[in-house]
């Protein structure tokens, strides 16, 4: 039991470290303020196999992270959250969904881009107001798309290597 937690520990700040390095090296700025970036595929990828809770820290962590070195430091605890509530989504219906892998995939990666973007929209349009946040709606929706492309793309080729399944679930 202790090797399954240490394994799901290890695997969190593993993601953590990769979701930061994919919301901080692949940077493309946006027109209105912010940017996008690579870093959902890589929370989409982790919270398919981590789970809810581990999911989340990772996913927060990584990207708000990301947010603080790039100068984007008001940014930061609402990517905190939203990246959050991102990763509980994705994982809780990776978990429940009765799909095939890619489909629930999909569907989980899909309404957590929906939560992306609604929940930077309403940050951005209580800092700067809704024509300005209307903006970065393209940004952020092109940025989810991909995201859901390439995450579901990972996630599917992860799942079907069994030795890092294995090493993920501690079996």
């Amino acid at each position: 039991m202790k090797d399954i937690k240490i394994r799901k520990l290890t695997f969190a700040a593993l993601s953590a470290a990769i979701i930061f390095l994919g919301t901080y090296v692949l940077v493309f700025p946006l027109p209105g303020s912010g940017y996008a970036n690579l870093g959902d595929c890589f929370i989409i990828t982790a919270c398919c196999f981590l789970g809810t809770w581990p999911g989340a820290a990772a996913a927060a962590v990584g990207a708000a992270l990301a947010d603080l070195l790039l100068g984007y430091t008001f940014y930061a605890p609402a990517t905190f959250i939203i990246k959050g509530l991102m990763a509980i989504c994705i994982s809780l219906l990776y978990k429940k969904l009765p799909l095939p892998v890619i489909a629930k995939t999909i569907a989980a990666a899909l309404v957590s881009e929906v939560i992306m973007i609604a929940g930077y929209l309403l940050f951005e349009t209580l800092l700067y107001g809704f024509p300005v946040a209307v903006l970065n709606v393209i940004g952020n929706s092109v940025q989810g798309a991909v995201a859901v492309v390439f995450g579901t793309v990972l996630s599917f080729a992860i799942s079907r290597v069994p030795r890092v399944t294995a090493f993920i679930s501690g079996k």
